[in-house]
């Protein structure tokens, strides 16, 4: 998913969590889902770096 679909799926998560009253479900979800990206980015960054310095090794 990229950045957009989770702006979409914020909004709308947001909408209905003011509709029921879970406000503070929805900011630790959001918070949650921050992680969760950040961690996926990091890890992404770090498979790429790796897999550049393999490559270079066997040329």
């Amino acid at each position: 998913m990229t950045n957009i679909f989770y702006g979409i799926y914020m909004i709308v998560v947001g909408i209905i969590s003011i509709f029921t009253g879970e406000i503070v479900t929805f900011i630790m979800l959001g918070i949650i889902l921050m992680s969760l990206n950040n961690i996926n980015s990091t890890l992404k960054m770090i498979y790429k770096k790796l897999n550049q310095t393999e490559h270079k090794d066997e040329v």
